[in-house]
């Protein structure tokens, strides 16, 4: 015979498996700019059709960084800081599937005693 399945087990499982594609995810948030170059000449000076710059920020070693992405990379950088995203929400996921069966656990084992406590009082 068998077991009824459990939606959050089958939820946390599922997130879990989905986790392995994550190996290139970054950290950060994409930030596109844009800016001016300040050459004197450059289509730029006017301030109106300003050059797109983009980057990550991030914190390493628990101080503020941004870096520069060169144009060709933003897909590929985009989709991988994105991963990361989705990794956060999967995660957080799976900790409140985790904690719902601690509380239940917790809960069940309450009953449990006081049930056992109620039976040697007979």
């Amino acid at each position: 015979m068998k077991t009824p399945r459990d939606p959050d087990l089958e939820l946390r499982g599922q997130l879990i498996r989905s986790l392995s594609f994550l190996r290139e995810m970054l950290p950060g948030s994409f930030v596109e700019r844009q800016r001016a170059c300040g050459q004197p000449t450059c289509h730029c000076a006017d301030g109106k059709r300003l050059h797109r710059q983009y980057q990550i920020s991030l914190l390493l070693d628990g101080k503020s960084q941004t870096l520069n992405i060169p144009a060709k990379w933003v897909d590929k950088v985009r989709e991988k800081i994105e991963m990361r995203q989705r990794f956060e929400a999967a995660a957080a996921t799976i900790c409140r599937v985790n904690l719902k069966r601690f509380l239940q656990e917790k809960l069940h084992e309450k009953k449990k005693k006081l049930q056992e406590k109620e039976d040697r009082q007979i």
